[in-house]
């Protein structure tokens, strides 16, 4: 598997999260694929429960932008900025994400590193 097509998942998978729904978002991953988002939270494992966490930014207003992505055989990690509206009020936050992929470039997992206090609201 090329770091180019691994890249390509990556933006792929951003341009869900900005632009797409839930099930956009969840079809970037393996049937089986596994999401633990934040790190210590109860991962969630299948395409129903990722789609199922990722319903939750439906109808918000979202802006992603990759700020640095590294690639390593089949996984990349890459820090990343995503804002969030929602009426009158935009959170930012720039989490890490590692993820690893299988031939089709599809995610078979993803850890998401990011607390609470990272999260702040824009102005």
């Amino acid at each position: 598997m090329s770091a180019g097509k691994i890249n390509d998942a990556v933006v792929r998978y951003l341009d869900a999260v900005a632009n797409g729904t839930a099930d956009d978002i969840a079809s970037c991953y393996a049937e089986d694929g596994t999401l633990e988002d934040p790190v210590g939270s109860e991962p969630r494992r299948g395409r129903a429960a990722i789609r199922e966490f990722y319903s939750a930014l439906e109808g918000a207003c979202r802006d992603t932008e990759l700020l640095t992505v590294r690639v390593a055989g089949d996984s990349a990690a890459f820090y990343f900025r995503v804002r969030i509206e929602r009426g009158d009020r935009t959170f930012e936050i720039e989490p890490i994400d590692v993820m690893t992929f299988d031939e089709e470039q599809r995610i078979t997992s993803m850890r998401a590193f990011w607390s609470g206090d990272d999260m702040r609201e824009a102005r």
